[in-house]
């Protein structure tokens, strides 16, 4: 008896890739805030509040990681980026409450550089959706 391993539901694929176009966005929009902050104080109200909305992302990043690789048994390779990531974000918030710019800033640069690569290879169609199945 042969049993086939997907990458996940199609629908679960879908909200993998959603999850992270919004975790990107909302890491681009952390970016655009940071300079609004680093030349005026106007920039606060908005990254303070879009930290919340990064971390809440990268939250469903995690969930949607998971509902993606359970239902059809595929890799747990996106579940361990997405809860590296999650972990990233945790001290990145530790780094922003801490008022440590010399930190902060250079790993929001790098986050935003991973979140993008996620990003691509979510969206990549060379993605294997059915591997070669092991009797």
């Amino acid at each position: 008896m042969t049993r086939q391993m997907t990458a996940g539901a199609p629908g679960g694929l879908t909200f993998l890739r959603t999850a992270t176009a919004l975790q990107t966005l909302t890491l681009l929009f952390q970016t655009v805030t940071a300079g609004i902050l680093l030349t005026s104080s106007h920039g606060y109200p908005m990254h303070d509040a879009g930290s919340k909305v990064m971390y809440a992302a990268a939250m469903l990043y995690v969930l949607a990681a998971i509902l993606a690789w359970r239902p059809g048994g595929g890799s747990p390779r996106p579940v361990l980026y997405a809860t590296g990531f999650l972990l990233l974000a945790s001290a990145q918030v530790a780094l922003g409450v801490a008022h440590m710019p010399s930190f902060h800033v250079p790993l929001g640069v790098v986050m935003f550089a991973l979140s993008t690569l996620a990003l691509v290879r979510t969206l990549s169609p060379r993605l294997p959706q059915h591997p070669a199945a092991k009797p």
